[in-house]
């Protein structure tokens, strides 16, 4: 990528600036399309006559379509979410997204492709293998695989069906071809590396193993043996979700307190882990986030690993999986030109030299080490649709290993034919059937104006990262004055990505459940709740941290806020004010300026407004 690309060049602009550009492409791809139906045999007689658009139901059916399109562009004017603001929206994860996605998407949207097969769906098909090899570069998978889903909660029921399928293959080999298996216990097939358990089924005839996979979790046996599911407490709410869909059980789950980074407790993991092994409980896998839905935390992703490889040494393997559906894209930041992964020590240099960040927003060791060692993990989550600025629905997963494909496979023959190479039978590897080829085509511009290293979306990427540690800059001094009160704004703990927490506290007040009524009451005030949110001159989101899900791991903070340990265990929960600082925009110092002046009266009016002053 060219050093001299601008970011804003590829989005239609919160005030539409690029309009001229989006009107002349768009014009441009539906006269593609109309010429290619107009063209498809001239000579073929038209379906539609100039008498049957001359009829009066034709004419007012045709009227009733305008109507109806109006309402909708009413319903819709009125009732979304100004998300596209450069500074106004700072809530979920929603953003602007890349202009050359939209027109991807509208354009084959117009032909329909259906990925499920290749017959259905020839073009964005192969885009889509196209995209699945991105996603196994991305992140370093040399033999793996990847491919577009809904989205992440999708993606993540899909790395735990991996993850069951596979850890029940050696226990299925034993009840159909015990001679396979050495006479090894269940206690040593059930910890198999992934690699030991692909190299075990390689050499099966394709009547074995379907033998084999007949016999597996798929059929209902064995799951209960295969162990526990282990998780942080930062976990998405998919995993409980996933669980019980695949039959594993939250009875399985085991959840891990967090550091006051909000990154899972490395050491209280392997305490859990020990425990587990005394006990001769297997553990069927371990996820590891990588961009917290509510703190922006990156977990230790390479101890994680490297605490497997110290109890693979004793005998005890897991699987893992990275829930990298927030931060996955994060990972360009790292990646040269060349698609290397920058050692630390360069890679300030090499930030500088692409213009990466504009602020002090340099990435600690500890996030690089993180990112660095998903290319030890089994499989990753990634949402094109969160930090790949792509319109939804876009979720997507990659394996390390293409070889896993095979043992959760199924086949359709009135859709595909058994043998047939992918992409032409995706649907045979995934949980979905049908599936919009438009996604495909939406994304892999993405890939190919964006590359996944530093100079495409690194670039792009870090502008959230150099903006959400502006505004935390920001919070950080920002105080005023309600009456005979002082305001102060305490924000969290510096974030690992882009998401900024925090809490207006007034001078005096008496309870941490007297101020977490307040934060409720500002996030009513500044979000949908609120009448028209497109007349709402500042949108965030709000999230609470409690003992149930944290632990104690929000005491700090808590004590940070004026609360001693006595009033966080009465109360119970911390409630914030919570921002998914996503615009690619605030980088320009000028614009960034009116816009935190802007939030700041507004936070200012809104608490006035709670404490009734």
């Amino acid at each position: 990528m060219s050093a001299d690309i601008d970011v804003r060049a590829l989005f239609l602009g919160d005030k539409a600036e690029n309009e001229e550009t989006f009107r002349s492409l768009l014009g441009t791809l539906i006269d593609d399309h109309i010429g290619w139906r107009k063209n498809y045999i001239a000579a073929d007689v038209p379906a539609i006559s100039q008498e049957d658009r001359r009829a009066p139901a034709f004419v007012a059916t045709s009227d009733r379509v305008q109507s109806v399109m109006t309402e909708l562009s009413q319903r819709m004017r009125s009732g979304s979410i100004p998300w596209n603001s450069a500074g106004r929206y700072w809530g979920q994860m929603n953003s602007e997204t890349l202009m050359p996605s939209i027109l991807a998407y509208t354009f084959a949207m117009l032909w329909n492709p259906n990925n499920v097969a290749l017959e259905s769906s020839m073009a964005t098909s192969a885009m889509e293998a196209e995209i699945g090899a991105d996603f196994a570069a991305l992140f370093d998978f040399k033999d793996g695989w990847g491919h577009l889903s809904a989205d992440g909660s999708i993606a993540n029921l899909e790395g735990l069906w991996y993850a069951r399928c596979i850890k029940s293959i050696p226990l299925a080999v034993k009840d159909v071809f015990p001679d396979k298996v050495g006479g090894k216990s269940d206690w040593e097939l059930l910890n198999m590396s992934v690699e030991d358990i692909l190299a075990l089924v390689r050499d099966f005839t394709p009547d074995e193993y379907d033998a084999v996979k007949a016999a597996s979790s798929r059929s209902g046996r064995n799951i209960p043996q295969l162990g526990k599911w282990i998780v942080p407490q930062t976990k998405h709410y998919s995993w409980v979700k996933a669980l019980d869909i695949s039959g594993v059980g939250l009875d399985q789950m085991v959840a891990i307190p967090v550091d006051v980074h909000y990154r899972m407790d490395v050491d209280v993991l392997k305490t859990e882990i020990e425990k587990l092994v005394a006990q001769k409980t297997p553990i069927l896998g371990v996820v590891t986030v990588v961009g917290t839905t509510e703190e922006g935390a990156v977990d230790h992703v390479d101890k994680i690993v490297e605490l497997r490889e110290e109890f693979a040494r004793k005998g005890t393997y897991f699987y893992i999986h990275c829930d990298a559906a927030y931060g996955g894209y994060g990972r360009a930041l790292f990646r040269d030109v060349d698609g290397t992964y920058i050692p630390y020590e360069k890679l300030a240099e090499v930030h500088a030299q692409h213009n990466v960040f504009t602020s002090d927003a340099a990435v600690s060791r500890d996030v690089w080490a993180g990112y660095k060692a998903i290319e030890n993990v089994e499989s990753v989550t990634i949402d094109p649709h969160k930090m790949g600025y792509v319109p939804y629905a876009a979720g997507g997963i990659a394996i390390k290993h293409k070889e896993m494909r095979n043992v959760i496979s199924y086949f359709a023959p009135y859709v595909f034919e058994k043998g047939i190479q992918a992409p032409d039978m995706l649907g045979a590897y995934i949980l979905e059937g049908s599936k919009a080829g438009a996604t495909a085509a939406a994304v892999w511009v993405a890939h190919r104006i964006l590359p996944l290293d530093v100079s495409g979306y690194g670039r792009l990427v870090a502008k959230s990262i150099d903006a959400a540690h502006r505004f935390r800059e920001f919070l950080s001094k920002f105080s005023f004055t309600v009456g005979d009160k002082t305001v102060k704004a305490v924000p969290l703990s510096r974030p690992d990505f882009n998401m900024v927490d925090w809490v207006l506290v007034p001078e005096g007040i008496g309870s941490l459940a007297e101020l977490n009524a307040l934060t409720e009451k500002l996030f009513d005030y500044s979000s949908y709740l609120d009448g028209p949110a497109y007349n709402n001159r500042f949108i965030t989101s709000h999230t609470a941290f409690s003992t149930a899900d944290y632990g104690d791991s929000p005491l700090p903070f808590v004590e940070k806020l004026g609360f001693t340990k006595d009033e966080w265990e009465k109360t119970g929960s911390v409630t914030l004010l919570r921002a998914a600082i996503m615009t690619p925009y605030l980088t320009d110092d000028a614009l960034f300026a009116f816009y935190s002046e802007q939030i700041g009266s507004a936070l200012q009016r809104r608490t006035a407004e709670a404490l009734g002053d």
